[in-house]
């Protein structure tokens, strides 16, 4: 689930878009699951992930963003200022 690089911290993300609540729901098939309430349309949801992500992990929205999977449920985020073992302790 979390993949330590040269640049930051890769977590695998699972999102749940047009949830009643906002924020991090577990773990779910080795990935973190983060439901949202934003719909998948125009990138909002994925904006809405990086808030979210940002938010729960306390550093800046600009040290999140998304590496792969920009249309998909299942994504990969890119954590910049933060080690493996901050963000796990974070998350949990």
């Amino acid at each position: 689930m979390l993949t330590t690089t040269k640049e930051g911290v890769l977590i695998a993300v699972r999102v749940v878009p047009r949830a009643a609540r906002a924020g991090l729901a577990g773990i779910r098939d080795n990935a973190l699951l983060v439901r949202l309430n934003a719909a998948p349309v125009e990138g909002a949801a994925n904006a809405e992930l990086i808030e979210v992500l940002a938010d729960t992990l306390g550093v800046a929205r600009r040290a999140v963003s998304i590496s792969s999977g920009e249309r998909s449920r299942r994504k990969t985020v890119l954590i910049r200022g933060l080690s493996a073992d901050e963000v796990a302790s974070r998350i949990t």
